[in-house]
């Protein structure tokens, strides 16, 4: 492992390409200390702190904490990702989005193009809508009015231009993905004020030494059951048939088709805790009865939340997967050069078989996912079934009070960011070691290679 590290300065493009990539988040974290003009940061910062559990702090996850602080980064990234799945979603539908899709390099840059547009018009709209929702609160904002009200525009849209643009640097002259690295890097700043967090509590004797042993010894349990998962697959033998081009014999070799436990990645707790997360906060910014009962009723540990997070998991698992995996045509493409499943005919056999396959390894993926989630918030406050009908009370007075109250304990980088931060760090490792193998020299591990989520 060390020689490996040696070796990654040795090598003149992959130190470059490092530095640059370490560069620009230092020009991204940089932009996180520089506020939007006009704003009370400290009372801002309070109405974070009572409102954790909304959309405000779903997308504050997202912007590494600079939504909290509404700094120029505040809308982050989040943009350019719905900007990103609204495309995705409506290349299915919209038959020119679809042909460009398939036109290669130049069908994909035009997507990227128009990806970009609609990044900088949903930035605009939020902006906006941002600076309207302070302006009303009569709390954040210094001096109201017009003035204000472009600057928010102008700034945040500028930042989440400048964030997009710095993404696509690294993306094309540092080493990863860009974009999933900017989100990375705002999860991860958070490492060290959660150190600090349970030292203080050691020291203030709120935990024992014991606990704390127990709960980094369960992150590292729920870190390593994440890389297994995100790197499993259902492999399916493929058999070519021989051909003869000219003087040639092609075909003939087995080979596989791997179908991931998780395809649909995050996208599905991201979509799922968008939903929830709207509703509440329609309820905290309201005063109707009604709005503030379903507020309520979708809080953290309420029986009502776990039901709807997990059964939206679930069905967004099985939508994504549906998109952006199409048995039918990996059917043709087999049919096409010749290859098959063997004891399957080719054709709608194989389709359907390959279909069966992947909605039985999907169910299994979409429950790690809702487990993966629901573990933070267990920790953090419980399941409270005392608000269940009829039964609740009988069973709030026979569970134990560490699944009725929750542990009252952060779990840190749990749910969304845990599969985040994993994911991303497992294929950009895996692409530094591809470009020292491909240079001649050894990996990080003696025997095998570091395999990504889609290595």
């Amino acid at each position: 492992m060390i020689d490996a590290v040696k070796n990654i300065f040795n090598v003149p493009d992959l130190r470059k390409r490092i530095l640059f990539m370490l560069g620009l988040l230092a020009v991204y974290r940089i932009g996180a200390f520089i506020p939007t003009p006009g704003i009370d940061a400290n009372a801002l910062e309070q109405f974070f702190a009572s409102n954790q559990g909304t959309v405000f702090g779903f997308l504050d996850m997202f912007s590494g904490g600079n939504f909290r602080r509404l700094t120029i980064f505040a809308l982050g990234i989040m943009p350019y990702i719905t900007s990103s799945i609204i495309l995705q979603l409506l290349t299915v539908v919209w038959p020119y989005l679809e042909k460009l899709s398939k036109e290669g390099e130049l069908g994909r840059r035009k997507i990227t193009t128009y990806t970009r547009y609609l990044t900088v018009v949903l930035a605009a709209v939020q902006s906006l809508g941002i600076g309207l929702a302070l302006e009303r609160s009569g709390t954040f904002v210094i001096n109201p009015g017009i003035g204000f009200l472009l600057m928010t525009m102008l700034t945040l849209t500028t930042g989440t231009a400048f964030i997009m643009w710095l993404g696509e640097q690294i993306s094309q002259r540092g080493i990863g993905n860009g974009m999933s690295l900017i989100i990375f890097a705002g999860i991860v700043v958070g490492l060290l004020p959660a150190i600090k967090d349970i030292y203080d509590k050691i020291n203030t004797n709120e935990w024992s030494v014991l606990t704390a042993i127990l709960l980094l010894a369960f992150m590292i349990v729920v870190v390593a059951f994440v890389v297994i998962v995100e790197r499993g697959q259902r492999r399916i033998s493929v058999q070519y048939a021989k051909r003869v081009v000219g003087r040639r014999v092609l075909g003939g070799q087995s080979t596989h088709l791997p179908l991931r436990v998780n395809t649909g990645g995050v996208i599905p707790v991201i979509f799922a805790s968008s939903i929830l997360t709207f509703p509440q906060t329609f309820g905290i910014v309201s005063q109707n009865h009604y709005l503030q009962a379903v507020t309520n009723a979708l809080r953290m540990g309420q029986p009502l939340y776990n039901v709807l997070y997990v059964a939206g998991i679930i069905f967004f698992c099985y939508f994504y997967t549906s998109i952006v995996f199409n048995p039918n045509e990996v059917a043709d493409n087999m049919r096409k050069y010749g290859g098959f499943i063997p004891g399957i005919r080719p054709g709608k056999r194989t389709a359907e078989y390959v279909n069966t396959i992947l909605t039985r390894i999907t169910l299994v993926g979409a429950l790690y996912l809702a487990l993966i989630a629901i573990i933070p918030e267990f920790m953090l406050v419980g399941f409270k079934v005392d608000t269940i009908p009829w039964i609740g009370p009988r069973l709030d007075a026979i569970l134990p009070a560490f699944i009725t109250q929750g542990l009252h304990t952060n779990f840190y980088f749990g749910g969304t960011s845990l599969l985040i931060v994993v994911g991303v760090a497992m294929d950009t490792v895996q692409q530094v070691e591809s470009q020292l193998i491909m240079r001649h020299y050894d990996g990080f591990l003696k025997k095998g290679r570091i395999r990504g989520r889609r290595g």
